[in-house]
């Protein structure tokens, strides 16, 4: 049995993680748009820049995110004077961390299904009479459907599992900012917590494995969604 402290866990994690990948749902997909379809000088420093938190320590996220969101910093400070908002040990400050993390799976699985869609169909749309728009939200998207899904799934589980980033940034608030990982870190300067960490350890593994079968159920049922005449 769970106890209560452990479900507070449990649902301050699936809270901040869906807040994650719903904020950067938008931001996620224009990147993957942009450097899928775009040609523009400076595309390779923007693919670098948005795969670069896979590739830093996640210490030094948290430590950039403390210095831009901190109250003394720029976007931090604006935040607060503008729209009296603070991220700094608050749940959102740990659903920022989770989403920038999880941004570069977002955007990497968005663009391949992106760029795996055929132009030519897009092409023979618009040369029936079909407006962009149109040609956008009944080939494009539908196509390309699978890729968000399985985006959004990859982020999810990614920021179920974001740790580094989250303790640096906003540090380990029981309540506010302990999130899954924090906790089972937490049980395991503890003696004697072997039993909170095989718990909550489990718990992890069985909402990760849940995400995944959910993303290929997903993406199974929108590619067979488009077996039909997309025209």
């Amino acid at each position: 049995m769970l106890s209560p402290a452990e479900w507070e866990v449990i649902a301050l994690s699936l809270k901040v993680s869906g807040v994650a990948v719903a904020a950067s749902l938008p931001l996620a997909f224009a990147l993957a748009w942009l450097l899928a379809r775009g040609r523009f000088a400076g595309r390779i420093l923007l693919d670098a820049a948005v795969h670069l938190p896979l590739v830093l320590p996640p210490v030094v996220t948290g430590w950039l995110l403390l210095i831009l969101f901190g109250n003394t910093g720029p976007a931090g400070r604006w935040l607060e004077d503008t729209l009296g908002v603070t991220v700094m040990f608050r749940w959102t400050g740990a659903a920022l961390a989770a989403a920038i993390m999880a941004l570069p799976l977002m955007v990497r699985a968005m663009r391949l299904s992106i760029e795996a869609v055929d132009r030519r169909l897009e092409q023979a749309a618009e040369s029936l009479g079909a407006s962009r728009a149109r040609v956008f939200a009944t080939i494009t998207l539908p196509l390309a459907l699978p890729g968000l899904l399985a985006g959004m799934v990859l982020g999810f589980a990614r920021s179920l599992g974001e740790f580094g980033a989250t303790i640096t940034f906003v540090s380990n608030i029981p309540g506010e900012t302990r999130t899954l990982p924090i906790a089972i870190y937490s049980a395991l300067q503890v003696p004697g917590s072997e039993g909170a960490v095989t718990r909550l350890s489990l718990i992890a593994v069985a909402l990760s494995l849940a995400a995944l079968v959910v993303s290929e159920v997903l993406t199974r049922r929108a590619g067979a969604g488009r077996g039909g005449d997309v025209l």
